[in-house]
């Protein structure tokens, strides 16, 4: 396979990815040219999607448009969670996440600074800003335990309309 053979494959990839991204209304696409950073890929996409559904939604999305498009099926991995999901197409790692994970993580960083630019309905990448040193990453929020209080805590009271009703006689019966 010649250079321009593969970049053209490379490319048809690519643009199968982010069909399958923009039929399902992802969110702030960004793809990097990794052949430089890394031997095992030569592009990294991410993309949000605001709900579990949606991220689940949009790796299957872009799981059917890579095979329809003549390629093997990808892998993924993190679609029983749904926050954030990885799919792995051989040349191209495609990062699904929701808002939050994406903001906490900051992938872009990592990958690089300047994205390769979409075309074809896509909007224009935005750059990665500098991280900001004095703004702290946000932490995931923590899980609500279901155990009851402590012993010492008072337990909680019943509502009204929770508690059984009884029917009282009349003294006159």
């Amino acid at each position: 396979m010649t250079e321009t053979t593969a970049k053209k494959d490379v490319q048809k990839l690519q643009r199968a990815i982010v069909d399958g991204l923009e039929d399902v209304k992802a969110q702030d696409i960004v793809v990097f040219n990794t052949e430089h950073l890394s031997p095992l890929f030569e592009r990294v996409m991410l993309a949000s999607g605001t709900s579990n559904r949606q991220t689940k939604a949009l790796a299957a999305s872009v799981r059917d448009k890579v095979r329809d498009a003549g390629f093997p099926k990808p892998r993924i991995e993190g679609e029983e969670n749904g926050e954030w999901i990885i799919i792995d197409c051989g040349q191209a790692v495609v990062h699904v996440m929701q808002p939050a994970i994406r903001q906490y993580y900051h992938l872009e960083e990592i990958w690089g600074d300047k994205p390769i630019r979409l075309k074809l309905g896509a909007p224009k990448p935005v750059s990665a800003s500098p991280s900001k040193a004095s703004k702290p990453a946000p932490q995931p929020a923590a899980k609500r335990s279901t155990r009851p209080a402590a012993s010492g805590a008072a337990p909680r009271k019943r509502a009204a309309s929770a508690a059984p009703s009884r029917a009282r006689k009349s003294p006159s019966a």
